[in-house]
């Protein structure tokens, strides 16, 4: 059962958005602090639409909510599925996953190196800034 009713629901669901996200600006801005710059943003050429394109380095960086493209791992709260309308969520949820893996099975055909940064990962910052110079390091 929702605790808000549907009209209220309805418009807190149309304010979620796909681009532009808080934590996509985030990653951005650790990228240029790395020196990193000449990157293309959603390129709607490429599989998935990837957040972040370095055409050149041929990689490409996803930036996930947890919640939308169900984060796996078990410490992620965020990545749980809702207990109320299963029967919306679940298929959903799943169309989320399966578009997500198909489109890095074929940037990854044509050649691409694909990095997905969960939402909860923007937590450890230290780590995360790590992790994308190690990706863009090669």
């Amino acid at each position: 059962m929702d605790r808000i009713d549907a009209e209220r629901r309805s418009e807190n669901m149309k304010r979620i958005r796909s681009i532009e996200t808080r934590p996509e600006l985030h990653v951005r801005k650790l990228v240029r602090n790395l020196g990193y710059s000449g990157y293309r943003l959603h390129r709607k050429d490429l599989p998935g639409k990837p957040d972040i394109a370095f055409i050149g380095r041929r990689k490409a960086i996803f930036v996930h909510g947890c919640f939308w493209h169900q984060h796996p791992d078990p410490r992620c709260l965020d990545g749980r599925l809702p207990k109320s309308r299963q029967e919306y969520w679940l298929p959903k949820l799943e169309r989320n996953q399966k578009r997500d893996a198909a489109a890095f099975k074929q940037l990854v055909e044509a050649g691409w190196t694909v990095l997905v940064i969960w939402e909860c990962d923007l937590r450890r910052e230290a780590e995360l800034t790590k992790k994308i110079q190690k990706f863009l390091a090669n």
